[in-house]
């Protein structure tokens, strides 16, 4: 009985209504070759700053199909509560579906559950971020196999339209957000891509 419902819930879920994205508009961004790999590599440290952030790697743990709890507001690091599985969807449809409490809009008020206008979900598995190094997450992110077989340009294309990676820098009420300005992170990622994304170590 239990696969029956499993699948009638993945239907559901995959037949829900996505909401329209709010798009940002993406810099053209340095030519290939005119960026110092020193210069790269100093945009990669602000964007390691970003990507290990809990805003973004609490929901970037591999192939965990349980979100983490981390950041100052949560005192000690640990697995979502109440037992959460995204499950292989990565969107709960097998368990219970991450928009149950994820809904709409976002809240200022305190533990309340934060919301985009879209599917709120777990990153991919092959986009393993929580606990890594600097070296291995941008190892992950100039690979094709590990990135969604993204060009760097595409990767920043991903941020502008994506509402769900935007909501790292406006996440409302006290939660801490990500380090800068998504705008910034766009231009870090552009720099590193146009040094030929080098990697530390």
């Amino acid at each position: 009985m239990r696969p029956v419902l499993n699948k009638a819930l993945l239907v559901v879920a995959l037949s829900l209504p996505v909401p329209a994205l709010a798009e940002i508009e993406i810099p053209t961004g340095p030519e290939v070759g005119t960026v110092t790999r020193e210069e790269g590599l100093e945009a990669w440290e602000r964007m390691f700053a970003v990507v290990s952030h809990p805003r973004c790697a609490n929901c970037h743990v591999g192939p965990s199909d349980r979100p983490m709890w981390s950041g100052e507001s949560y005192g000690r690091t640990r697995p979502h509560g109440m037992n959460i599985r995204a499950g292989e969807s990565r969107i709960g449809a097998e368990t219970l579906p991450c928009a149950t409490c994820h809904l709409g809009e976002n809240s200022d008020v305190a533990h309340s559950a934060p919301a985009v206008p879209d599917d709120w979900r777990l990153a991919p598995v092959e986009a393993n971020w929580f606990g890594q190094s600097a070296q291995t997450i941008c190892n992950q992110l100039r690979d094709p196999e590990l990135n969604g077989d993204r060009h760097y340009t595409e990767i920043a294309e991903h941020l502008g339209h994506d509402v769900i990676l935007h909501w790292a820098w406006k996440p409302g009420g006290n939660r801490e957000p990500a380090p800068g300005t998504l705008e910034a992170h766009i231009e870090d990622i552009l720099v590193w891509g146009a040094a030929g994304m080098p990697c530390p170590g």
